[in-house]
């Protein structure tokens, strides 16, 4: 690709042609419809109901009538809007409780006739393709990454590089049979979690040593429990990735309200409470026996996965690229320039490299992002435009990033110009902070150097920094000929020692 021109993204469907994807979970049934149109795939309708299948199969693993009764009940639900979808383009699957359940077949044969389609009960191998599948399309490559999903009877935990995965399994353990099985009677306690840690290592000990063989750059959860801690995370105003020493902190906070009936935990939702401690626990012992540092949410899962997989003949476009291009386009961004002020930031990126310790944030992509989306407030009005480009990357999907990305491109993009506030940053983990002060500094000195809009009045730039002071050189006599950026840049040097930041210009 031109590194000034953004290229056109390819269609890979005809026109308006819908897609649905219906996922019977065992907590929970959901179902996703998307509109393909010139080669984007848009979310147009998500549904989803909390159906608790799981918690309907007795000691002999038959579903009782409540819950066939609350699944088909959902089901006639979706069967409407299915109704508008041609049948070749939908996908319904089933997943652990119906491979559990003896009674599965009663359910299906009913469910088929409501939905007027097939249902297919897939196997845990399966499943755990189709997830990795919809966390790789939906994410960003990184190398080798670990995936993990924890659904209402089944755990997922998946190794993959790209679209393909290495090595699966699915297990027998998931947030409502873990709640049947250790907090049945509502009671949190420290014993609880013990056993229900315990017994979820005891599981797991068989494939841990296959996965710890493999050297993965991420570790990402799809949806449920992972979705439902970085909304806790973000709502007590921590902008992070989720941490061991925060799900012991959550389990401490689920143990002091004492029952499921009292928990009250901030940014933990009503329809998440009672299944909350059980998935708790689970996320525990998949940290501690694979030994995750950390992991980020994904932006998909089974039900993505499904959807894509339709697409067969998809373009395999970068998920990163794609995104930038689409709200480049949608919000009238000059792609030009946005590739200008991306390569100087790049450009001082490597410099500050070689003298920098990064290498524990991933740096690169929320440079890039913030600098192609620099001027995305513009849509709105030019004077406040970099506020207004933050405001709006809060409800913009960020296909391809993970939460934390998306959070620290909408921090640099706020911090590009004006007045910088180190407040902004307060909510990140350390690491991070560290990291988006450096990246807030060279988007700045990007922005500036590109001012002129034109590729040809770029100057050459030798950058020298340490944790202190930062020394900006030109060549001869440049930046006197050049008035106007000297003086963007003495007010830039203004604005960072107001922060406690030094930076030199000669």
């Amino acid at each position: 690709m031109n590194k000034n021109n953004i290229e056109t993204v390819v269609p890979f469907a005809q026109p308006e042609q819908l897609y649905a994807a219906v996922d019977l979970g065992s907590n929970s049934f959901h179902m996703v419809v998307v509109r393909v149109s010139a080669g984007c795939v848009h979310i147009i309708g998500k549904v989803k109901q909390k159906v608790r299948l799981a918690a309907g199969l007795d000691e002999n693993m038959m579903l009782d009538q409540a819950s066939l009764e609350r699944g088909w009940n959902c089901l006639r639900v979706f069967a409407e809007r299915l109704q508008d979808i041609p049948l070749s383009n939908i996908k319904i699957v089933g997943t652990a409780t119906l491979r559990l359940a003896k009674n599965a077949d009663v359910f299906i044969a009913e469910a088929e006739k409501i939905l007027n389609h097939k249902l297919n009960v897939i196997d845990g191998e399966e499943e755990a393709r189709q997830i990795y599948l919809g966390v790789a399309y939906t994410s960003a490559n990184q190398g080798n990454s670990l995936v993990i999903d924890i659904g209402g009877a089944s755990t997922e935990v998946i190794v993959g590089n790209d679209m393909k995965p290495i090595h699966l399994v699915s297990m027998n353990m998931g947030c409502v049979t873990f709640k049947e099985r250790f907090f049945s009677d509502g009671n949190i306690t420290e014993q609880a979690f013990e056993k229900a840690i315990g017994y979820a290592k005891s599981l797991l000990a068989p494939v841990v040593d296959d996965f710890l063989n493999f050297n993965w750059q991420q570790c990402l959860g799809a949806s449920g429990t992972p979705q439902a801690i970085t909304e806790i995370l973000v709502t007590q105003g921590i902008s992070d990735s989720i941490r061991l020493d925060y799900l012991h902190n959550l389990k401490q906070q689920c143990i002091d309200c004492v029952s499921i009936e009292e928990l009250e935990i901030e940014g933990l939702t009503e329809a998440r409470r009672a299944i909350f401690p059980s998935g708790l626990a689970i996320l525990i012992a998949l940290f501690e026996q694979l030994h995750i540092q950390e992991m980020q949410i994904s932006g998909g899962a089974l039900r993505e996965g499904l959807i894509y997989g339709m697409l067969d003949n998809m373009q395999q476009n970068d998920r990163r690229t794609q995104t930038l291009e689409q709200i480049i386009e949608r919000f009238h961004i000059e792609a030009e320039h946005a590739n200008r002020v991306k390569n100087l930031a790049l450009a001082l990126f490597k410099q500050v490299q070689k003298q920098l310790e990064l290498t524990k944030v991933d740096c690169e992509p929320m440079l890039i992002a913030a600098s192609m989306l620099s001027e995305l407030g513009m849509h709105i009005e030019y004077k406040q435009h970099h506020k207004h480009g933050a405001y709006i990357l809060s409800y913009l999907p960020m296909v391809g990033y993970t939460q934390q990305q998306v959070q620290g491109i909408k921090a640099l993009v706020q911090s590009h110009r004006q007045e910088i506030q180190l407040s902004t940053f307060e909510s990140f983990h350390p690491d991070v902070r560290h990291a988006l002060h450096i990246l807030t500094r060279i988007l700045r000195l990007a922005c500036i150097l590109s001012i002129r809009r034109k590729d040809h009045l770029l100057a050459q730039f030798d950058l020298k920094v340490n944790e202190q002071e930062w020394v900006l050189t030109f060549p001869g006599t440049w930046l006197k000929s050049h008035p106007l950026i000297d003086a963007e840049l003495a007010n830039e040097k203004w604005q960072q020692h107001k922060v406690g930041w030094k930076l030199e210009c000669f």
